[in-house]
């Protein structure tokens, strides 16, 4: 297992160095702040850029080329071994609305993905590994359902849930986005929280005060925050609005800079500063070229401007990957060791999962060395290395300003 020098790395939210990482089996078991480095003491010495921890990813429907809803085992590993390219280490696959039976239908696929990893975790190709499934849906509301199609939203009924939470490899569940004004909203997200669930309020047209009833009921995260949501306006606050005012809860955000402007992303940032989590929403042609995929059996077309539409030009996803929304907000002028802290770190604590996302003894081995201007150019995996970068394809972005954090 190897021990790095790098000149400089992402700890605590803060960059320091020169620092020394020594890790163990996977887990990181020392890290030496001495000035004046012994460099024969270490088994790679980086002499440029930054080392961070892993990125996580909290929504991602697919990438590559592969949607997760009709991912074969072939396709789930293809992604889990790419990935790694992308500074990502862990992830969390999302299954967007489908009919229930559907997505409860789909978690063995993703638990044999599980288990391979598993069995190759110290043979087998280094890869990002499978958290667990968030279900962005069926429990969302018809007045914001954006590319969900409206005739699979269900209510979250105790049937519902019942149906949920007793299905084989129902424990792969990690994450329900859900419309807590839904009728039985308040109660299921009680239930999801008592059965070890991260539940988000997301595709919904709540209320502040609906909004912050779900927070007291347990819910703790948003949903891609501006998107799809009761807007923010002066006497109700709406959705982001009471997001960003009640810490509460973590704020997801597309920071692609088309879901949502480089201006709402500094408002964001400002606004839930700590509790920002980058995420993709990323679909198939994440890391492809323009041209026609699918988003869980929905037709979506990427044209020049690199942002996924369906057919009647609603936005579907996106064709983000990680380290680009990485860049985006550094591009905004936002400081670099937080940026890259609100797409690791960050991420790795709003869904329970203490062990990730952060340079810290103890935690995994999951580290990224990146090039000055912030691409990842090695990635380690419980301490082994992944494979070269992957040939991905343009990602949507945006030319602005550079604002002062």
């Amino acid at each position: 297992m190897p021990t790095i020098l790098a000149p400089r790395a992402v700890i605590d939210g803060r960059l320091t160095g020169p620092v020394t990482v020594t890790t163990t089996d996977g887990t990181i078991t020392g890290i030496d702040y001495d000035p004046n480095p012994d460099q024969s003491g270490a088994d790679i010495v980086l002499t440029d850029g930054t080392l961070t921890a892993g990125l996580v990813d909290i929504q991602i429907n697919g990438i590559f080329g592969v949607d997760f809803i009709t991912a074969t085992d072939q396709d789930w590993d293809h992604v889990s071994q790419s990935l790694p390219a992308t500074g990502v280490t862990s992830y969390q696959p999302t299954y967007i609305t489908a009919p229930l039976d559907l997505l409860i239908g789909r978690l063995p696929s993703a638990r044999a993905a599980q288990q391979r990893q598993d069995a190759q975790r110290h043979s087998g190709p280094a890869a990002a590994r499978i958290l667990g499934i968030h279900l962005e849906g069926p429990f969302l509301s018809p007045a914001k359902n954006g590319v969900h199609e409206a005739k699979y939203l269900i209510e979250p009924s105790k049937n519902a849930l019942d149906q949920l939470l007793t299905a084989p490899y129902h424990e792969l569940i990690s994450m329900v986005t859900l419309a807590p004004e839904l009728p039985g909203g308040i109660v299921a997200i009680e239930r999801l929280v008592q059965a070890g669930v991260r539940v988000s309020v997301g595709h919904t047209d709540a209320t502040a005060a609906e909004i912050k009833a779900a927070a007291d009921a347990g819910a703790s995260l948003v949903t891609h925050i501006f998107n799809a949501q009761r807007g923010l306006a002066h006497r109700e606050p709406g959705v982001p609005g009471q997001a960003m005012a009640d810490r509460r809860y973590y704020c997801g955000l597309i920071a692609d800079l088309m879901h949502v402007v480089p201006e709402i992303c500094i408002l964001v940032w400002r606004g839930a500063r700590g509790r920002v989590v980058l995420v993709t929403d990323a679909i198939a042609a994440a890391g492809m070229p323009e041209g026609e995929y699918e988003l869980s059996g929905i037709p979506v077309v990427v044209g020049p401007d690199g942002v996924p539409r369906n057919s009647d030009g609603t936005l579907a996803g996106s064709a983000l990957t990680l380290d680009h929304a990485v860049r985006n907000m550094i591009s905004l002028g936002l400081p670099p060791a937080e940026v890259l802290d609100a797409a690791s770190r960050i991420p790795a604590d709003a869904i329970g999962h203490s062990e990730l996302g952060r340079i810290a003894v103890g935690a995994r081995a999951d580290l990224v060395h990146w090039s000055e201007d912030f691409h990842p150019l090695r990635t380690w995996v419980d301490g082994r290395e992944a494979d070269g970068h992957h040939d991905r394809g343009p990602t949507a972005t945006r030319e602005t300003l550079t604002v002062s954090p």
